[in-house]
């Protein structure tokens, strides 16, 4: 009863529909003209005696509210916004969304997503390979663009290092045909590591050559020093063991081996012994 004239053109309202603003009463045409939405879609102004929808200060009629792409109405149903335009989710998910990395499909607005190495995955397809479950943020390997956790990975591909007989993450050196850690590969005396330094092999295992020379390598009968050969651990093979002649279960260095009176070479030679000596056919023969 309060309401009886418009407050903007002082009309009687007695009999007619009107609207309420701020506790003042307007006609419709008076209400439309002043605070009416203009639709976003048409451009037409929101009458009071339409449904107004809005989303982020924009407003439309309600049969103006639909995809952008395929016209459907928007009204109560989910919908996505790009650039501004409107788009129900299948117009949406064809148009922008990612597609799954492993099945191919389309990853809808609103479900999870895992992202790794620059590809989307839906969450229930990002699994482990072997034992197909759930990756989610735990650690993972990556082998021929399929993912394992890391268990996994172990069991399957990893190497077991020799000597501990434990995986091989990361690193390692190969020697005989078989992996090492580098911290596991050491002289088999002394405990120096040996991936970064000349080796000598025995029985399947490394040396270093000062221990090699000490307690494995034989002896010249002459000189007394070490007969040795090295090996190279980049190259995992033997370089070749130094020339030596060995007669009677003594062995010569191949430039140690001469005549013991006048020191003529006789490595390819005839020669003749004396007791711990040995001789050249002239010297013997004197």
């Amino acid at each position: 009863s309060s309401h009886t004239d418009c407050h903007f053109c002082l009309q009687s309202l007695r009999g007619r529909k009107y609207a309420l603003r701020e506790e003042n009463a307007y006609c419709v045409p008076c209400y439309d003209s002043l605070y009416a939405n203009p639709c976003e879609e048409c451009k037409q102004p929101i009458e009071c005696n339409s449904k107004d929808l809005a989303y982020k200060g924009r407003h439309w009629h309600e049969g103006c509210f639909r995809c952008a792409k395929c016209s459907r109405s928007l009204v109560e149903k989910p919908f996505a916004a790009k650039d501004e335009v409107l788009l129900c989710t299948e117009c949406y998910s064809d148009e922008y969304s990612s597609k799954c990395f492993h099945c191919q499909k389309t990853i809808m607005p609103g479900s999870r997503k895992m992202e790794f190495k620059g590809s989307s995955w839906h969450e229930s397809c990002f699994v482990c390979q072997y034992c197909r479950q759930p990756l989610g943020t735990k650690p993972l390997i990556t082998k021929d663009n399929e993912n394992y956790c890391v268990p996994c990975f172990e069991k399957q591909f990893a190497h077991h290092c020799y000597a501990c007989k434990k995986v091989i993450t990361s690193g390692g050196v190969t020697y005989d045909d078989q992996p090492w850690h580098k911290e596991c590969f050491v002289c088999a005396v002394c405990k120096t590591q040996l991936s970064s330094q000349r080796f000598i092999s025995k029985d399947e295992y490394p040396y270093c050559v000062d221990c090699f020379s000490k307690f494995c390598a034989r002896k010249c009968a002459a000189c007394k020093k070490p007969i040795t050969g090295e090996s190279h651990l980049l190259e995992g093979t033997t370089l070749g063991g130094a020339k030596y002649i060995s007669f009677e279960e003594r062995q010569w260095h191949g430039e140690c081996f001469s005549c013991s009176k006048c020191s003529v070479s006789l490595v390819g030679q005839e020669f003749l012994t004396r007791q711990d000596d040995i001789l050249c056919q002239k010297c013997g023969s004197a």
